[in-house]
């Protein structure tokens, strides 16, 4: 399925039926990825005395409890609720899905023990192409984020300068590969998150960050078209599916 979207009185040509999927799969065992000091996700079929969930055992139907937290096991996408007193909901502020994005590598420096993502790599990677959506991947690219667990390592994170600079450019929708924008341990600051939601002072509703995708290598820097699906969960955060479309020439 081929079609044409037309953004800012500028045709993009897409091929909707060549999806690129840079979300982790959600799994119910020790493969799957964790972090924020949470145990894997559980996925266990309810047995009672009358009703067998399991088909393996002898059920009519598979029907299962599945216990994940969206922040530690796997893709997310959240709003601002995530750190403000007052309740909103990623189901509630996220009402648009369909955005033009850039995808950029990095490779974080080592400053002090950390590996953060600077404002001067932010500005090299820049393009102004009129994107409300950017997707970070940091390097190495190894496939061993989709089984890694993040707890106690300290990973790569964002400078919130870096962060300041993407909103003034624009950007409402920022996606990475990391479990958090902010450093694993900094005291409950958030300085990355406070700064992209404008919290409290300014509260930017419409404004996501998505964490723990994972973009494979086969998937270049560039200009796409992002689908940023959630499920229509009354919380701070979702598990999601962000899918990217190449725009064809």
């Amino acid at each position: 399925m081929k079609t044409t979207v037309q953004h800012n009185n500028k045709g993009y040509y897409l091929d909707l039926s060549q999806p690129l999927d840079i979300s982790m799969p959600l799994r119910g065992d020790q493969s799957n990825p964790t972090a924020w000091y949470v145990g894997a996700p559980k996925f266990d079929p309810v047995m009672t005395e009358h009703f067998i969930g399991d088909v393996k055992k002898g059920g009519d139907v598979n029907f299962r409890n599945i216990f994940f937290n969206p922040h530690g096991n796997g893709t997310h996408t959240e709003c601002v609720g995530h750190i403000s007193k007052e309740t909103y909901t990623i189901n509630g502020c996220l009402k648009e899905f369909f955005f033009l994005s850039s995808l950029i590598s990095i490779t974080p420096e080592q400053i002090n023990g950390d590996h953060i993502i600077t404002l001067d790599q932010i500005k090299s990677g820049w393009k102004n192409i009129g994107g409300k959506a950017i997707i970070i991947r940091t390097l190495p690219n190894s496939r061993e984020k989709l089984s890694m667990q993040y707890s106690n390592t300290n990973p790569a994170f964002i400078d919130y300068k870096a962060v300041q600079f993407l909103i003034d450019n624009g950007i409402d929708h920022l996606l990475i590969d990391t479990p958090s924008v902010d450093k694993e341990k900094d005291d409950g600051t958030l300085k990355a998150h406070h700064t992209f939601w404008e919290y409290p002072n300014n509260i930017q509703l419409k404004r996501t960050i998505t964490e723990l995708v994972f973009i494979p290598d086969i998937i270049k820097d560039g200009s796409y078209f992002l689908n940023l699906q959630i499920a229509s969960f009354e919380n701070d955060a979702s598990p999601s599916k962000p899918i990217l479309f190449e725009i064809r020439h």
